[in-house]
């Protein structure tokens, strides 16, 4: 069967990622809440997406002037295609016209909501103005805002398939495989911009590959334990998680795991357990690029 359905899932340590409307003067983070009461925190896979292209731009010069309001909303240019657009190829687009309904091409790449890998504390922080308040010898405006310090997982799944390819318009496999890659280059030193602050968001974690099915095996396998006084990586979970099939064949004969050292307690589990499946993160990702350039090299493989 051929392998076309790419996905990976990631862990990475980060603080306060996504806050909605709040209440008065506090600002209040994106949350989760749970039935056995825990309350996680999450960034909205919009948020993501926001921060994938603002990089493709930065690094890659993606094109990011394809909208406007001509029809009364905020959508991308009619005149506009894929071909033009990297953002509109990885992730899709509604073009409305009325009276006509809308057009519409889903998207190639899938973003899930990076959600905390910890239960939120109802930690909060008190802020002011004083700096400026005592420069014009004024009292000082007030505010709270929450905050949560945490690991979070996230999952993207790519159907290689769709990647440059909208109704009659079909882009060459190396422009293809050049998106794909730029996409991973992206994610794996992916950074948000939140409140006068940046936060990491590559990974210290990475687990996945390219399979003969599309879809997010690893997406809710992702756990962290105490063991000893530190973080784990709940093994047993991927290890069941490696034994599904596909026909014959376990997911695991094509998947890797890729780790920064010194993180995560049971590291040395991790390695004995995959033994060569286990690599630093540039290597995983250079392993993944390489899989990328051979599908489009030959797709019918």
């Amino acid at each position: 069967m051929n392998k076309n359905g790419l996905t990976i899932t990631m862990i990475f340590k980060a603080q306060s990622l996504n806050y909605g409307e709040g209440i008065g003067n506090i600002s209040e983070l994106k949350k989760l809440s749970r039935g056995d009461g825990s309350v996680y925190t999450f960034a909205s896979r919009q948020a993501l997406r926001y921060d994938i292209v603002r990089l493709g731009n930065k690094m890659f010069n993606w094109n990011l002037e394809v909208v406007d309001k001509t029809k009364g909303t905020i959508q991308f240019k009619d005149k506009l295609s894929i071909e033009d657009s990297q953002e509109m190829d990885l992730f899709g687009y509604m073009k409305t016209t009325k009276n006509e309904g809308s057009n519409v091409r889903s998207a190639a790449v899938r973003l899930s909501n990076a959600i905390s890998l910890e239960d939120y504390k109802s930690d909060i922080e008190f802020l002011n103005n004083k700096g400026l308040a005592d420069r014009i010898n004024d009292y000082p405006n007030l505010a709270n805002i929450e905050q949560h310090l945490s690991y979070y997982t996230y999952t993207i799944t790519i159907d290689l398939t769709k990647i440059g390819k909208d109704g009659e318009t079909e882009l060459t496999n190396e422009i293809r495989k050049q998106r794909v890659t730029e996409l991973l280059e992206i994610i794996k030193v992916l950074n948000r911009e939140i409140r006068g602050r940046e936060e990491n968001l590559s990974p210290l974690f990475i687990i996945g590959g390219i399979y003969t099915l599309n879809s997010p095996f690893f997406l809710g396998r992702i756990k962290l334990t105490g063991k000893e006084g530190k973080f784990a990586i709940d093994a047993d979970i991927l290890k069941d998680t490696l034994s599904l099939k596909i026909g014959d064949n376990t997911i695991e004969e094509d998947t890797k795991i890729g780790m920064v050292k010194g993180v995560f307690q049971n590291e040395k589990e991790i390695e004995e357990i995959f033994t060569d499946k286990v690599s630093n993160i540039q290597t995983f990702f250079e392993k993944l690029e390489n899989e990328v350039k051979a599908y489009y090299e030959n797709p019918n493989n």
